[in-house]
C-alpha cells in the first residue's frame, strides 16, 4: 500500500442535502469510519467526493459510498449500519495484501520485525524513499517503526542526527509560560517518541545522545528557517499541522536526509474550520516521484488484543447513545 497514491473523483446523485448529511453522519463520523477501515482519505464538497489512497482500494471505496447513498433513501444511517455494511460486503478481506520480503531492523536491544504485510510495505518504502508518509489510525505501528528505522540509520552511520518533531497543539503559545527548559516544556507532547527510543537504545544512551545534540526533540515551530542535512527526521501527529506548517517542514529537508511523516487524518485537534496540513499534503504530493505513502487501516492495529475489545465496546456504546436518548 505504498506510493503512488492515487485518487478517484465521483459525483453522487440525485442531489439531496438531507441524504448527504445522512451519508456523512454527524461531524462526518461515517466518512471517518470508512477512512479508518479501508485506509483511504475521503474529501468532499457537497456531493462531489475525492478518494485518495492505494489504487486497489479506491474502486471499493467508491462502490461503498454509492451503496450507502442509495441506502439513505430508505433509512437513517448509523456507525453500526456502516460497520455492518463493510463486514457484509467483504471489502476488507478482498484488500489483504500479499506479503513482501521481510525487512528486519537491527538495534542494540535486538531485532524488530514488522507485523503484517502493510508494516512490511511501510519499512520497504522508508528504505527506498527520502520522504515517507504513514497515514492511519493509532496502534498501527507508524511511529514505532519510524523510530526503529531512524535508530538503525543512526547506528549504521547513514545519518549523523535524529530529529523528533511534533506539533504541540494543546500548548499553543503557552509553552513560554511553562517552567523548565525547552525539552522539559515539550516532553509531554513527545513522550511516545521518547518511549520508543528508550526501548531501543536504553535510557542512559538516549540521554547522552540528547546531551551531545545527536538526538534533538523539538516542537514543529522551532524548525522554521533551518536546513537539515544528514539527518533522519520524524514528524509525528502530523494531522495537527496547518498547511503552511507542513510546507515549512517538508522544505527543511537537506542533503543526505530522510523524513517520515506520521498521522491519523481522522483525529485532527486543530480548531474547527482549520484545514489539516496532512490531508492537504496527501492530495498535493501523491504524484511526486521520490515520496511514498503508506495507508494503514483498522485491520493493521497491532496492540494488545484487549485494546481491540475496548475500542469495540466504546464504539458500541457510542452507537447506542442516539437510541437511548430517543427512548428517554
Amino acid at each position: 500500500m505504498t506510493t503512488p497514491a492515487d485518487s478517484l473523483d465521483l459525483e453522487l446523485a440525485p442531489e439531496d442535502n438531507l441524504r448527504l448529511g445522512n451519508l456523512c453522519g454527524q461531524f462526518d463520523q461515517h466518512l471517518r469510519l470508512i477512512e479508518r477501515r479501508l485506509g483511504i482519505e475521503i474529501n468532499n464538497r457537497g456531493l462531489s467526493f475525492r478518494l485518495i489512497g492505494p489504487p486497489a482500494t479506491l474502486a471499493h471505496g467508491e462502490q461503498l459510498l454509492r451503496d450507502l447513498y442509495a441506502l439513505t433513501e430508505q433509512e437513517i444511517l448509523s456507525p453500526e449500519t456502516v460497520h455492518l455494511h463493510l463486514q457484509q460486503s467483504g471489502i476488507e478481506a478482498a484488500l489483504r495484501e500479499p506479503e513482501l520480503p521481510e525487512v528486519l531492523i537491527k538495534t542494540k536491544r535486538g531485532l524488530i520485525r514488522a507485523r503484517g504485510p502493510n508494516q512490511q510495505a511501510y519499512l520497504h518504502a522508508i528504505l527506498r524513499h527520502d520522504i515517507n508518509f504513514g497515514v492511519g489510525p493509532a496502534g498501527t505501528g507508524k511511529t514505532y517503526l519510524a523510530v526503529a528505522s531512524a535508530v538503525e540509520a543512526l547506528e549504521t552511520e547513514r545519518v549523523r542526527r535524529l530529529l523528533l518533531v511534533r506539533p504541540a497543539v494543546e500548548a499553543g503559545e503557552r509553552l513560554g509560560f511553562l517552567p523548565g527548559d525547552l525539552a522539559q516544556k515539550i516532553d509531554p507532547y513527545l513522550r511516545p517518541l521518547y518511549d520508543a527510543l528508550f526501548e531501543m537504545l536504553g535510557f542512559e544512551k538516549v540521554n547522552k545522545l540528547i546531551e551531545r545534540n545527536v538526538i534533538e526533540v523539538a516542537p514543529l515551530a522551532y524548525m522554521r528557517g533551518r536546513t537539515l542535512n544528514d539527518a533522519f527526521i520524524i514528524l509525528d501527529e502530523a494531522q495537527n499541522t496547518t498547511p503552511k506548517q507542513m510546507k515549512m517542514f517538508l522544505t527543511r529537508i537537506g542533503f543526505g536526509s530522510k523524513a517520515v511523516v506520521t498521522g491519523d487524518v481522522t483525529q485532527v485537534d486543530l480548531p474547527r474550520g482549520q484545514p489539516s496540513g496532512l490531508r492537504q499534503a496527501v492530495d498535493v504530493l501523491r504524484e511526486i516521484e521520490g515520496i511514498s505513502f503508506t495507508f494503514f487501516s483498522s485491520r493493521d492495529v497491532v496492540r494488545h488484543s484487549l485494546v481491540q475489545r475496548i475500542v469495540n465496546a466504546y464504539d458500541h456504546h457510542d452507537q447506542r447513545q442516539p437510541e437511548l436518548a430517543a427512548a428517554g
